[in-house]
């Protein structure tokens, strides 16, 4: 006859079991270099992915309204701010895949930064207008900027500022939040009509400001921004009649190659190429259709392009050298952002009406991999975390 045998362990022994199954239950430590979340705008939700293998990871739920958003990172690139088209701001862990915090700051938010030392979030507001600061461990608010006007073209800037457009006034402003609970401000007023977006270049040098109610930029040089706006490409497009604009253009450090910067001409099919060291114009692209994006593949040999309803099934590869489109791609139905990875290698392209995120190998164009997505938007990776103005 077998007798079941019983297992007595004194409390040592107990502890030690437990201790070895807790580690035997721990997951594998892993960075976060190769991290990024896809938001799924229909759904309220992020996909969080990784590129080495070229997967999903899982999802987060309960973002609000993200119609419109995006997304900076933590300094470690463990956490992602996401800002929400709803006035939410919310800290998603990337490597619990859960919410952190979230608060609703405001009734209508366009964007955010994140200050260089990693310590302040900023975020820009369409309703009531304004930025807020928070405290970027707790979301704890620290201030509020008023501005009477729409925000547009947030950036973060060295010296832990903050600069941006106001939409209806016509003005940039730049916000040193060194003292977060008493940001200083500088105001730069006559800047040109309705600036709709802004950039700073990733030297964090100069801010640019594009111009909706009239063709041209504004440029502040960061270093001297007492000497006020300077006005380049104006009039880029007289004697032109534009066409209806489907979608507004977007701007961000991504569009310098080297010496040159490209950016999408409103209204028009072209790529303008500006010349960052005389502030000129140094030529013109035609393109496929009216540009939304133009982002320049690391290396800076290359600059890819997606555009506007009606011909937003397309994405355009531009050489840099030779100034002229050298690629054409069809990854899919309406095509909303591209992002590459950091040395360049892969490009990750959002497909909403396909509902698929495609990676393309950027040597060869060949299709790498497809995941399904939920009305993908935008595509955002943790190597953003390191540069300035993203």
């Amino acid at each position: 006859m077998n007798l079941p045998v019983i297992l007595v362990l004194k409390p040592v022994a107990i502890a030690a079991l437990a201790l070895g199954l807790a580690a035997c239950a721990t997951p594998e430590p892993r960075g976060t270099g190769d991290l990024g979340l896809v938001v799924e705008r229909a759904a309220g939700r992020v996909m969080l992915i990784e590129t080495s293998g070229r997967t999903a990871l899982g999802r987060v739920e309960g973002l609000g309204d993200l119609s419109h958003a995006a997304a900076v990172f933590s300094r470690d690139g463990r956490y992602a701010y996401v800002f929400g088209r709803d006035g939410g701001l919310t800290k998603v862990d990337l490597l619990g895949a859960r919410i952190e915090r979230r608060v609703i700051q405001a009734g209508n938010s366009i964007g955010g930064a994140i200050s260089q030392d990693g310590r302040i979030v900023a975020v820009a507001n369409y309703t009531p207008g304004g930025i807020r600061l928070f405290d970027a461990r707790t979301l704890e608010p620290l201030a509020e900027v008023p501005t009477g006007s729409k925000v547009v073209g947030i950036a973060d800037a060295p010296g832990n500022r903050f600069v941006f457009s106001l939409f209806e006034a016509g003005e940039i402003w730049i916000v040193d939040a060194s003292d977060p609970r008493k940001p200083l401000v500088k105001k730069i007023a006559g800047v040109g009509k309705q600036p709709y977006d802004g950039f700073i270049t990733p030297n964090g040098r100069h801010y640019i400001a594009g111009l909706f109610g009239e063709d041209g930029l504004a440029l502040v040089d960061m270093w001297n921004p007492e000497a006020g706006a300077r006005r380049i490409l104006g009039g880029y497009g007289r004697g032109e009649e534009p066409l209806p604009v489907y979608k507004m253009p977007h701007l961000r450090g991504w569009a310098v190659a080297g010496r040159y910067i490209f950016l999408p001409a409103i209204g028009r099919h072209e790529v303008l190429v500006l010349d960052s060291v005389t502030w000129t114009e140094a030529g013109r692209i035609a393109v496929h259709g009216q540009p939304v994006f133009a982002i320049a593949q690391p290396g800076a040999r290359r600059v890819w392009v997606n555009f506007a309803f009606p011909n937003n099934g397309v994405v355009q590869v531009i050489d840099v050298a030779d100034m002229k489109v050298v690629r054409e791609l069809q990854p899919g139905r309406a095509v909303l952002h591209l992002e590459f990875t950091p040395r360049g290698e892969q490009a990750w392209i959002s497909s909403r009406d396909d509902g698929a995120v495609v990676v393309v190998d950027t040597s060869n164009y060949a299709e790498l991999a497809r995941l399904p997505t939920a009305s993908p938007s935008g595509i955002f990776l943790t190597s953003r975390g390191a540069m300035t103005g993203f």
